[in-house]
């Protein structure tokens, strides 16, 4: 069971990345596996540029409710943005990246949080 704290965190994170159309949103409690975080949020985007405008509304809107941003990594290149917010993690990888690195498999161990109450369903 992930804190308040935590899930109030993965909220603004997930509705910010599903802002940005972000695909294949997954989060992962990895509190019992790890020290350096309690979640895991993975999504990914077709292209660099996207990649780095989903981070950024990321770190925009958890700024907005508080939460501070620790650590980034990867934001120039665009293949894999790592934002660091203490107790969440969110992984922003271009799709191609994603692949080759799997890092799903990594927590394959890891309870999957549910996530969809703060995804909004598009019809086409």
């Amino acid at each position: 069971m992930i804190s308040s704290n935590v899930n109030d965190m993965l909220a603004v994170a997930v509705k910010a990345a599903d802002s940005k159309r972000a695909e294949d949103l997954v989060a992962l409690d990895i509190h019992e596996m790890s020290i350096i975080a309690d979640d895991y949020l993975i999504l990914s985007a077709p292209t660099e540029r996207q990649v780095i405008a989903i981070a950024d509304e990321i770190i925009d809107k958890m700024a907005e409710a508080g939460f501070n941003l620790v650590n980034q990594e990867g934001r120039t290149e665009g293949q894999w943005v790592l934002l660091d917010f203490g107790d969440l993690i969110v992984h922003v990888f271009k799709t191609e990246t994603r692949e080759f690195y799997q890092l799903e498999k990594s927590w394959q161990a890891a309870p999957e949080v549910e996530i969809d109450q703060w995804i909004i369903k598009e019809d086409f």
